[in-house]
């Protein structure tokens, strides 16, 4: 008799539902060329100091109106944590985007850890 399960728990598959239902909800996804110009303008800004990393530090900067643009990470796990940004940022009327990934955001932010969020302030 064999007592395996017939459905497998888990899937290693990329294209698995919850890898589709995260990237259905991480919606505008910028496209390659405007992912290199915004992770481009992300590396300007910490340059100029006009840049806060973390979801935290971008859910402050909203709140007190001091945001232009939030940059989000698409590969986010889970992406729950980061999901009241939007919806924080349509309140407010700042434009948010997501990009790939997180570890290109974190390099663009000149840290060496992943960053699932970042603020550009004014």
């Amino acid at each position: 008799m064999d007592h395996r399960p017939s459905k497998p728990y888990f899937s290693l598959h990329p294209h698995s539902t919850m890898a589709s239902e995260a990237k259905s909800k991480a919606f505008p996804l910028a496209d390659p060329a405007l992912t290199v110009k915004l992770l481009d303008l992300i590396q300007s800004a910490n340059n100029y100091k006009q840049l806060k990393k973390g979801a935290n530090e971008a859910t402050k900067t909203l709140n007190r109106g001091i945001a232009e643009l939030i940059v989000l990470a698409a590969d986010t796990e889970p992406l729950a944590i980061l999901l009241h940004l939007p919806l924080l940022c349509e309140d407010k009327n700042v434009p948010y985007v997501f990009v790939p990934s997180k570890q290109a955001l974190g390099r663009a932010c000149g840290v060496s850890r992943p960053v699932i969020s970042c603020s550009i302030l004014a």
